[in-house]
């Protein structure tokens, strides 16, 4: 699967797209009324995203804007987010409102997620220490040591292979105020080279004392992560736990149906797993009686068996 939708929203507002520049600016939306989406064209653009930005500064009063949404940028499949970044720590002053950002709001017919060229995008973090939100797609050159930020609650990274390093970053973060997070792992084909143990800072909750709601999907590793976390500290406070998207076979909910007890969680996400019937029958008498919400929707998880019995499995995202 890949990406076929714009987002639609950012900090519970929908998502609108600044127009381009021979369109009329005499009906745009209230500058807090909604999530601005600045873009440009992957290929060919008439417009370079600096550009586009430097038009919305300029048409809206972004002194009063709480959500902004960054969408393609030229050649993002060949050239790193640095100028959008620059561009927008350049201009913090000037967003004194923003409590939410999205970098590479991109469908395929833009770039595919894993051609998406992102750069070291902790520079934003630090710019704006009043973000509540943060969010990005695209791994590839994708760099974010570890923060300290008091005032983020979601923390969002889309990619099709997470590097070992953002999730060591992450996990190594400082984020007393993090409620949400969400990180797609992918695959080594992408990119996605990180292990178990690079999960090590999350899994324990040490700095992560308000996390609800963990999402640690689109893995290809996702047995072991679901290991990982039936013994993980985090778990016990948790309201969600999302593990979806991956390769998650019978020996990942096993490991996860003999760990510590789930039947606290407001909501189990599997959906897209190579689970057998009998699997998702346990899971569904063990948590469901509990009152626990349960995604076991197989969607496109469709396996590949070669003459020799090999079997293929894939994440639902990758390129």
């Amino acid at each position: 699967m890949t990406i076929g939708d714009h987002l639609d929203s950012l900090y519970r507002l929908p998502a609108y797209t600044f127009p381009g520049p021979d369109a009329a600016k005499d009906d745009l939306p209230e500058a807090d009324g909604c999530a601005w989406r600045v873009t440009s064209d992957v290929y060919d653009a008439g417009e370079e995203w600096e550009a586009a930005f430097a038009r919305f500064c300029e048409d809206v009063d972004t002194t009063r804007v709480r959500a902004l949404i960054v969408g393609a940028w030229s050649e993002a499949y060949d050239s790193a987010s640095t100028s959008v970044v620059d561009a927008l720590v350049a201009a913090k002053d000037r967003f004194p409102a923003l409590r939410a950002l999205f970098i590479g709001d991109m469908v395929m017919e833009e770039c595919e997620i894993s051609w998406i060229h992102q750069t070291d995008l902790s520079p934003l973090l630090t710019a704006f220490p009043r973000l509540e939100e943060f969010g990005a797609r695209g791994g590839t050159d994708l760099v974010l040591p570890a923060v300290n930020h008091s005032s983020l609650r979601r923390l969002t990274l889309e990619t099709g292979g997470l590097p070992a390093e953002v999730v060591r970053g992450v996990s190594a973060s400082d984020l007393p105020a993090l409620e949400h997070l969400d990180l797609w792992l992918g695959t080594p084909d992408y990119g996605g080279d990180s292990e178990v143990a690079d999960l090590e800072g999350i899994l324990s909750g040490a700095r992560l004392p308000r996390l609800r709601e963990l999402a640690l999907r689109n893995s290809e590793m996702q047995d072991a992560v679901a290991a990982a976390v039936a013994a993980a500290p985090v778990v016990a406070r948790l309201e969600v736990l999302d593990l979806s998207m991956g390769v998650l076979t019978d020996d990942g909910a096993s490991a996860l149906l003999a760990g510590q007890p789930l039947t606290h969680l407001k909501k189990l996400d599997l959906h897209h797993h190579y689970l057998t019937e009998p699997v998702v029958e346990r899971i569904r008498q063990t948590l469901e009686a509990a009152g626990v919400e349960v995604d076991l929707d197989r969607a496109d998880a469709d396996e590949d068996e070669e003459d020799d019995g090999t079997v293929w499995r894939y994440v639902s995202v990758g390129e």
